[in-house]
């Protein structure tokens, strides 16, 4: 069975026997969040794999764009995850197009500027959970009949951010960390039909929306300075998609990149005991929560 730092495999018994790798050679994928990013990062590996591959994007340009550099195994398509009747259209035109559809990404994602739940804008922390957590069962449940009859895989992107403090950028953390559990309940119920899931984690990812809401940002970079080393590491999108283009191969039931992430995501249930209290009681967080206040009820 591959194995890479990135990947933590079954643990126990697999439904898959021993040997569980999935070669996505010939199969059909669909990405969310794929005209950009680690989503079309992730689509140019697993089409240099072999697969057909669906570029699913609220951005029809990007989509396109993106669909036209891979080739002809690739198709776009414009849909915005928070539309269910459209995106159980999406599925419906892949399997159109291809006549099956074997693995499923839910990677379409958004990140609020700093706030605290007391001062965010209701529709800004609406959109965020439409998105993030609504927008992946929204992908995720109109494919699921393809994936179980093909004995497929399909994958939710959470984050790092599900387990870490979420001081000033609460909204985002909660989202992934329901992306989690969605994530860990599919996996069982899929184990019992035939098909696998996994849960794709990421720590700081050079993106648009790293850049957005962290790098561009006064408070943003400020609450990046909260991360020690080595949770301030940041990765490639490559290397994220990476991370879950062999993760699909191994069907594994979750992938964490960088691996700096891995022990702290092993020993969270005490660690965050731990710095939940101290953060709690840090004069320095204090200060950086008043200044994101501060500002938001200037704006």
């Amino acid at each position: 069975m591959m194995f890479s730092l990135n990947t933590i495999p079954f643990l126990g018994t697999s439904p898959f026997g021993n040997n569980p790798a999935y070669d996505v050679d010939g199969k059909v994928v669909l990405i969310t969040g794929a005209g950009q990013g680690i989503g079309l990062a992730l689509a140019k590996i697993l089409y240099e794999r072999g697969a057909s591959v669906a570029i699913v994007d609220v951005d029809e340009h990007s989509a396109e764009a993106a669909a036209a550099v891979l080739g002809e195994r690739a198709v776009a398509i414009a849909a915005d995850v928070r539309d269910r009747p459209a995106m159980a259209a999406v599925v419906a035109r892949i399997v159109d197009r291809f006549g099956r559809l074997d693995v499923v990404v839910a990677n379409a994602g958004i990140a609020p500027p700093p706030a605290t739940l007391r001062t965010i804008d209701e529709e800004a922390f609406d959109r965020v959970i439409d998105i993030n957590l609504t927008g992946v069962f929204n992908t995720v449940r109109p494919a699921l009949e393809q994936v179980i009859e093909h004995g497929g895989h399909v994958v939710v992107v959470s984050s790092a951010a599900a387990f870490a403090p979420g001081a000033g950028g609460s909204p985002y953390m909660i989202s992934k960390a329901a992306v989690e559990q969605l994530g860990r309940a599919l996996r069982i119920e899929l184990a019992a039909v035939g098909a696998s899931a996994g849960v794709a984690y990421f720590g700081i990812v050079e993106t648009a929306m790293t850049h957005d809401t962290l790098d561009d940002d006064e408070l943003g970079r400020e609450v990046a300075e909260l991360l020690p080393w080595p949770l301030n590491q940041r990765i490639s999108p490559d290397a994220a998609a990476k991370s879950v283009a062999d993760g699909i191969g191994e069907r594994a039931a979750r992938t964490i990149a960088p691996a700096s992430w891995q022990p702290y995501a092993m020993l969270r249930g005490a660690a965050n005991v731990v710095i939940d209290r101290k953060m709690a009681g840090d004069e320095n967080v204090h200060a950086l929560i008043r200044k994101v206040e501060a500002r938001l009820r200037r704006s």
